[in-house]
């Protein structure tokens, strides 16, 4: 029979608990989509509070958050650049469809 392992004392805390409540102003710039179809896509940025920050996109369309699966190597070698490695990526697969 295998030993029960003690207890590691640390809590599990609710991420709702510590969530701040959304104003008008993200609702404002948040993107509504049903049933993943865009009903109005996103306006803006959201920061840790709510607040709006970073500069408008430079092409006039918000970046979209995807999952991509890749190799390790493909990525450790972006990341060996330090920070920014994602836009390099973005950057690397415009130049290979052609934008």
């Amino acid at each position: 029979m295998s030993e029960s392992k003690p207890n590691s004392g640390t809590a599990w805390l609710d991420p709702a608990d510590e969530a701040p409540e959304w104003t008008d102003e993200m609702f404002d710039i948040a993107e509504f989509s049903i049933a993943g179809k865009v009903i109005r896509p996103a306006t803006g940025y959201l920061g840790p509070n709510g607040v709006v920050r970073g500069r408008p996109p430079s092409r006039g369309e918000a970046k979209r958050q995807v999952t991509l699966r890749l190799d390790g190597d493909v990525i450790e070698k972006f990341r060996e650049g330090g920070p920014g490695w994602q836009s390099r990526v973005n950057e690397a697969l415009r130049k290979a469809v052609g934008l």
